[in-house]
């Protein structure tokens, strides 16, 4: 039985707006009902490089892109001005910049809520008018390798409601022009995008989810100042260089924040040399300057930090705010990278129920205090025993015994410690996948008659 035939139009054109609008107008074959559906999807997605089905040298065949730019025409034509939700785009050098320009304008002008491009023509692309002054986009993702050129005059989007810009520059002002130019904004993502501007400032009064991530895109200036005034964030993710300065920094709803900051191998060097009292004054500013940002943060709930900016937390030790809010912290190490600022940081953190370290071993100094056992102390003092930090999960654990003793430590100087989980990774060769190591650990563990009030359990974390 055909139990498709069954279904009304409106639930056949749903089901198809899962499938690519190539494969949804395969379905056209099928019989004389499903001929003209394709007319009614209010789903297009079209993609050069799957319709191409792209072979080396395939693009620059004679006719090849024109079929692609014929058929989106085709389907464009069929559906009329029928109402559209999502429109996406993706296209590179070879397509015509006109036949993408009516294209854009076409569903625009039938009221589009979700428009998706990505567009690498390798020159500078100017999008239509049209986009900057849509009164129905609300979704809005904007993708190319080169400058996307935005029109500053009358720009307005007033339903606007995400904003993601991915791996395009954006020319002097236009960031500022942008941002108040979407009044009812609550995403933003800018992904790879380049700073022309040297002065940033973030501000909107209801904007609640913000990413940053620049990690491994070069910025046309180095910044000399970034500011964010977002009292409603609730989520922020920030991976890049350190600015110099961080002027304002109003995030005081802030529910998660990861900061990854991005360090120079000299900017590394700086901060150590600093801690030691080795130099008097900072060549690079924002070392002295990161203090701003984190007191910032300081009433977040849920924290994430990169091993570099552990390394920048360590010039901020007499400045770190108390963060009386913080339930989760999270610490990504790494063994070229210090821990000299988790004493103050755990200290500062009354409220900390969870721990979360990512791989054990760290670049070994003096400087990090009670929080492990790197180096032998003849008089052991041990601040961190008010830490009320009541669950640790240790991940990318390799079984050795600089780790072990570690755990040995954390057992000693965590008092309210009820649950550790100790997650070796699957391609890590750890002997802790044997069992009768597992049971040895243990007897260990229970030497220090911890396991009656704490819980260790050793797991295996495959790929994430």
């Amino acid at each position: 039985m055909d139990l498709f035939s069954s279904l009304p139009d409106d639930l056949l054109c749903h089901i198809l707006s899962f499938l690519s609008t190539k494969e949804a107008a395969l379905t056209s074959v099928l019989s004389k009902r499903w001929r003209y559906l394709i007319a009614f999807v209010p789903y297009l997605e079209f993609d050069d490089s799957v319709f191409l089905q792209s072979g080396e040298g395939k693009r620059e065949k004679e006719g090849i892109l024109q079929s692609f730019m014929d058929f989106v025409d085709r389907v464009l034509a069929l559906q009329g001005d029928s109402p559209i939700v999502k429109f996406s785009l993706k296209c590179k050098t070879g397509v015509d910049s006109d036949h993408v320009d009516r294209w854009i304008c076409n569903v625009l002008a039938r009221g589009v809520s979700d428009l998706d491009l990505f567009i690498d023509f390798k020159y500078l692309y100017c999008l239509p008018h049209e986009v900057g002054v849509s009164r129905t986009l609300v979704e809005l993702r904007v993708g190319s390798e080169f400058d996307i050129y935005w029109w500053e005059k009358d720009l307005c989007l007033p339903m606007l409601k995400t904003l993601v810009l991915d791996s395009c520059g954006l020319c002097i002002g236009q960031f500022q022009i942008l941002l108040s130019a979407c009044p009812a904004l609550e995403e933003l993502d800018m992904t790879n995008t380049r700073w022309r501007d040297s002065n940033v400032t973030v501000s909107s009064p209801i904007l609640k989810e913000l990413t940053i991530d620049l990690h491994g895109c070069c910025s046309v200036v180095n910044l000399k100042s970034l500011s964010f005034d977002a009292p409603s964030l609730v989520y922020f993710y920030y991976c890049d260089s350190l600015a110099e300065d961080y002027p304002q920094v109003n995030l005081k709803n802030l529910v998660e924040a990861q900061i990854h900051l991005l360090l120079t191998q000299g900017q590394i060097e700086q901060a150590r040399a600093l801690n030691n009292e080795m130099l008097v004054d900072d060549v690079f500013p924002g070392l002295g300057n990161a203090w701003k940002l984190i007191t910032g943060l300081k009433n977040v709930q849920q924290l994430y930090l990169s091993p570099d900016t552990l390394e920048v937390l360590s010039r901020c030790c007499e400045a770190m705010p108390v963060f009386n809010n913080l339930k989760l912290l999270s610490i990504w190490s790494d063994m070229n990278r210090g821990w000299q600022a988790m004493p103050v940081l755990l200290r500062n953190c009354p409220h900390l129920e969870t721990l979360i370290i990512e791989g054990l071993l760290h670049y070994v100094t003096d400087k990090c205090g009670d929080v492990c056992d790197c180096i032998s102390r003849g008089h052991k003092v041990h601040p961190l025993t008010s830490c009320p930090v009541k669950k640790l999960q240790i991940y990318e654990f390799r079984g050795t015994i600089r780790e072990l003793e570690m755990i040995k430590h954390f057992l000693e100087v965590f008092p309210c410690l009820k649950e550790m989980e100790i997650y070796a990774h699957e391609n890590f060769p750890t002997p802790f996948k044997d069992a009768k190591m597992v049971e040895r650990v243990g007897k260990m563990m229970n030497f220090y008659n911890k396991l009656s009030s704490c819980s260790v359990q050793f797991l295996v974390r495959g790929p994430l």
